[in-house]
């Protein structure tokens, strides 16, 4: 399955983007760097990757995540990664990038969380 981004926005200020098919090599993937930068232009610092429908990920995939991350970082803002489940999880795990970025179990925690440290 080509790789599709549904966005929603719970808060002025926080971004779900819900993936859903295979984040690997191929030109579908430059989505995900597009719609982050969109993002982060319209003032949106608080993101969250929506992965639990994603069957699969490669390094080209890992390297997207990573890149995101950093641009999300440099803009000041804050990214999650949400619902990470069997190959696409061991993968995350298996090249470390759950000690860079934050792993969470869905959506709605990391959207919890988000609000917490905004009003605490």
């Amino acid at each position: 399955m080509i790789l599709q981004l549904q966005k929603s926005q719970p808060a002025p200020d926080i971004c779900i983007v819900e993936f859903s098919g295979k984040l690997m090599m191929g030109s579908e993937s430059r989505q995900v760097e597009r719609t982050v930068s969109e993002l982060l232009a319209a003032g949106v610092k608080k993101i969250i990757l929506e992965l639990s429908r994603l069957d699969n990920i490669d390094s080209t995939g890992i390297g997207i995540l990573v890149m995101c991350d950093g641009k999300v970082r440099k803009a000041g803002g804050e990214m999650r990664l949400a619902g990470p489940a069997g190959l696409v999880r061991d993968t995350l795990v298996m090249t470390r990038i759950d000690r860079l970025m934050k792993l969470v179990p869905t959506a709605s925690e990391a959207v919890q969380e988000f609000q917490v440290v905004r009003s605490g």
